[in-house]
């Protein structure tokens, strides 16, 4: 139902622990989690203090786009910080979603830090019973 479309994640997140931090510029991965459960596909993302309104989802044929913003909180000017570890900027993933998923019935929901979407799992793509005909008879050709 789901295809990786980043195969170098890994080599991407062992440079960001060397290189440091991504920046506004560079968006980084958003961890997530797909399953199907029923006659849906599940797709949970890990958004933790990021707003509704700072969350973009976009679908052209079968490309999923989700992106958020996580802003620095603002503090009182005699705030000095001690320690900095939660990551600020912009966090993006594409997804190349299957064909027998009914993109045009999305559904989004976000609760508690996660973005949940699920995805209707088209109905030609569910497996069906065929029935077999019994033919009126043979008919053979003569010549």
């Amino acid at each position: 139902m789901l295809m990786r479309t980043d195969p170098f994640r890994e080599l991407d997140r062992l440079t960001q622990q060397l290189t440091g931090p991504e920046t506004w510029s560079r968006p980084s991965a958003m961890p997530m989690d797909a399953y199907r459960e029923g006659d849906e596909y599940v797709v949970a993302f890990d958004l933790p203090g990021v707003t509704a309104e700072a969350i973009d989802i976009d679908v052209e044929r079968n490309m999923l786009k989700v992106k958020a913003e996580r802003r620095p909180v603002t503090k009182a000017d005699d705030v000095q910080m001690e320690l900095s570890e939660r990551p600020l900027g912009v966090f993006s993933r594409q997804i190349v979603l299957a064909d027998t998923l009914d993109t045009e019935r999305i559904r989004a929901d976000y609760d508690a830090g996660v973005l949940t979407l699920r995805i209707p799992i088209a109905e030609r793509a569910k497996p069906r019973k065929i029935s077999v005909g019994v033919g009126a008879g043979r008919k053979e050709i003569s010549g």
